[in-house]
């Protein structure tokens, strides 16, 4: 009997983890078994004006291949938007100040009614803390990230573990040189972070700040990252670059 997605209804092929229309993730529990007769895919804000219950977006957003942050301009603290290729938001983030350990909430748009996810510091007393990664619908621990501040001289470090506190990777500055250039030369703080994520020992995506005197601006290309790690932890990660970071330089 023919199986569909669950969210756009799309048939689906036999053994495949995805959807290859909606890319949303392939649970073998969810998978309904109907006959082509019965799926009805669903219509956009169906129901909206009746429901006033939170509902979590599809774990796809999470799986993509292209990710941005950018940062709100002209505005008072630190916000930052989440965006994909197409620049359609999937988030929103907003510092809160004053605060003895960082409590970072990412929203699904500037009203912050619709928490997705956040990001939270385990430390008081660590300079640069530990935080966890965790899902705000499930409250599930997704990973950590931690800053690695004596064993990179001069280079941005930063390593990101999964929810068993295994490590998984590396988001690292290769060029020591635009390091030193970017945090001691005159003016060079207008020079663009190049960054890379590493996993096992191989380089797997580039993680790169754009030029721009006013704002920041971060890309993220994860084509080749395991379409099965969730994305959120590597935003996170990025994110803690903009919000916290760039602060302290």
């Amino acid at each position: 009997m023919a199986k569909y997605c669950i969210d756009c209804g799309v048939e689906l092929t036999a053994g495949s983890k995805f959807c290859t229309s909606c890319g949303t993730k392939i649970e073998a529990a969810s998978m309904p078994s109907v006959e082509p007769a019965n799926v009805t895919a669903p219509t956009p804000n169906q129901g909206a004006a009746q429901s006033t219950v939170q509902v979590a977006p599809s774990t796809n957003i999470w799986h993509q291949n292209f990710y941005r942050i950018r940062k709100k301009t002209l505005t008072v603290g630190n916000k930052y938007w989440l965006e994909d290729y197409n620049g359609n938001v999937l988030g929103f983030c907003k510092q809160k100040l004053f605060k003895l350990k960082e409590d970072i909430r990412i929203y699904t748009d500037e009203n912050m009614t619709n928490e997705l996810f956040c990001i939270k510091q385990e430390q008081i007393m660590d300079v640069w803390g530990n935080f966890a990664v965790i899902d705000s619908y499930t409250n599930t621990k997704l990973g950590y990230i931690k800053r690695k501040l004596m064993s990179e001289i001069g280079r941005d470090s930063w390593e990101f573990y999964n929810a068993n506190d295994q490590l998984i990777g590396r988001i690292y500055e290769p060029s020591l040189g635009s390091a030193l250039a970017r945090k001691y030369m005159p003016g060079g703080a207008l020079i663009p972070e190049k960054m890379v994520l590493e996993i096992g020992g191989q380089v797997v995506a580039d993680v790169n700040q754009k030029f721009k005197i006013i704002g920041d601006i971060w890309e993220m290309d994860c084509q080749r990252v395991p379409p099965d790690l969730d994305r959120r932890v590597l935003l996170s990660c990025i994110i803690l670059m903009g919000l916290i970071e760039r602060s302290r330089k």
